[in-house]
């Protein structure tokens, strides 16, 4: 018998439900006294480490970190996207986070479902706040990197085989609706207790999850910049997030039975190198995070010499090159940072040419990240670069100097916002962030492909892949395409 899936709806059945077949098996294995269905708190407790570790820490981030040149792809998979070879086109190569994509966002849906009016958790409001905030956050990753996808039509199991694609404008309008609808319910009086330990991320701390939205609102704002500018929004949404690292939204990994992704891949796969273009910029400004970030391969003939692997040309040889020192078994997995929050700030000041405010932003922005728990220098080491190195540099040219230190503080773990933020500067005609890989001439891939499960069962989205070269040529449209 031929097995055919489709990911937007049996993978789906299969991950959350098993059903022999019709009414007569369901009466059959059907307990009065079992529970029916699993309540909301259990649910979200697996959305929440499914955004942080099958979303945000997924292969998205590992090609996105290949992509912005954060670290050079040296063998397998990582070498084939580092020399543009199959992986940027191939349908197979984000399937995973695809799948899991889907399945966070099926997963949310339910428990949406039971916390809103008419559901059997109904006053549910703060974990219905929380669900629609991961709600938002899974669906701005997914078609901020793959841009029109299936939504209306998706998360039917059973019902619909083969939806139709959303345009990316009218996804990002429920993206900010799923946000100002957490926003409101946050900020209710639930009849529910708090999730307590159920929440990894807040420990059921409903204001730090409005902070985040806040957060959220801010980011996605400053995505639509270039179809929309509103920037005093950005500005003022960012003011009602984090005020210090201590709020923002990060996954922790104990180190022993839970390690963090990029800690995980270099382990399992070894596929990385130390960048020559991050490299650069570091040295070219004189900043002290050059000593931190790398380390010598420790499998390396030389265990006390960096070599830098070149970008785009690098030998396709394991353990040769130095490695990231950042990837630790406890780097917390970033959904939302509070120096992404100050960095945002700064960029809409400066928009605005309030370049005072911009500069404060900056400084905080770059404190914070100095201070990020794998980098570990002082805030006095970060005000003495500031005036040593960057200063004179904001002053020449207040914008390019904030997104190129945003740049450097999202080494390594906020590698796809470094993507999002690229890919947006380059459609504004801001080309502030230079990369090296010459390969970028006529191959920067520009989105990432639909996933190989959908592909191959979804006339919709196979008409949309094509034969997947449309990654060098078709900009989302959040930074000027049509998709």
């Amino acid at each position: 018998m031929k097995k055919i899936v489709y990911i937007l709806t049996a993978t789906i059945l299969f991950t959350l439900t098993w059903s022999c077949s019709e009414d007569i098996m369901d009466e059959i294995n059907s307990i009065a006294s079992n529970a029916t269905g699993v309540d909301s708190k259990l649910i979200i407790t697996d959305a929440m480490v499914a955004a942080a570790f099958t979303v945000t820490g997924s292969d998205l981030a590992l090609y996105a970190s290949t992509y912005m040149e954060h670290n050079v792809g040296v063998w397998g998979q990582s070498y084939n996207a580092e020399i543009r070879s199959g992986e940027p086109t191939s349908a197979t190569t984000y399937n995973n986070s695809w799948s899991a994509m889907y399945r966070n966002l099926y997963n949310l849906s339910i428990i949406i479902d039971k916390c809103s009016e008419g559901g059997n958790e109904e006053g549910n409001d703060h974990t219905l706040g929380i669900a629609q905030v991961l709600s938002a956050y899974n669906l701005a990753v997914l078609t901020d990197v793959m841009g029109d996808v299936p939504w209306t039509e998706a998360l039917q199991p059973g019902i619909v085989y083969t939806p139709v694609l959303d345009k990316q404008q009218d996804i990002y309008g429920v993206i900010m609706d799923f946000i100002d609808d957490a926003i409101a319910n946050l900020q209710k009086a639930s009849e529910y207790p708090s999730l307590g330990k159920q929440d990894f991320i807040y420990g059921g701390d409903e204001e730090l999850w409005l902070k985040f939205a806040y957060g959220l609102k801010a980011r996605y704002l400053m995505r639509l910049s270039h179809r929309s500018p509103n920037y005093q929004d950005v500005i003022d949404a960012a003011n009602l997030s984090f005020a210090s690292a201590a709020e923002q939204a990060q996954f922790n990994y104990n180190g022993s039975t839970t390690v963090s992704p990029f800690y995980s891949f270099f382990t399992d796969r070894n596929y990385f190198g130390a960048s020559q273009s991050l490299h650069d910029k570091l040295l070219s400004r004189n900043d002290p995070r050059d000593s931190v970030f790398f380390i010598p391969h420790p499998d390396a003939e030389d265990p006390e010499a960096l070599v830098f692997a070149p970008n785009g040309s690098p030998d396709q040889i394991q353990s040769k090159y130095s490695i990231s020192s950042l990837s630790t078994p406890t780097a917390p997995t970033y959904l939302l940072s509070y120096h992404e929050i100050e960095f945002l700030k700064a960029e809409a000041y400066a928009r605005l040419e309030e370049y005072d405010d911009a500069e404060t932003a900056l400084q905080n922005a770059i404190k914070a990240a100095f201070g990020k728990v794998n980098v570990g220098l002082s805030a006095a080491k970060a005000e003495a670069y500031y005036t040593d190195n960057i200063e004179a540099r904001f002053d020449a040219n207040p914008l390019a100097e904030i997104m190129i230190q945003k740049y450097i503080a999202f080494f390594e773990e906020e590698a796809v916002e470094a993507y999002n933020d690229y890919r947006r500067l380059k459609a504004m005609g801001d080309n502030v962030i230079v990369l090296a890989n010459p390969l970028n001439a006529t191959k920067f891939p520009l989105r990432y492909t639909y996933g190989a499960d959908d592909v191959t069962t979804n006339p919709n989205i196979a008409s949309a892949y094509g034969d997947g070269n449309y990654v060098y040529t078709e900009n989302v449209w959040w930074a000027g395409g049509t998709r």
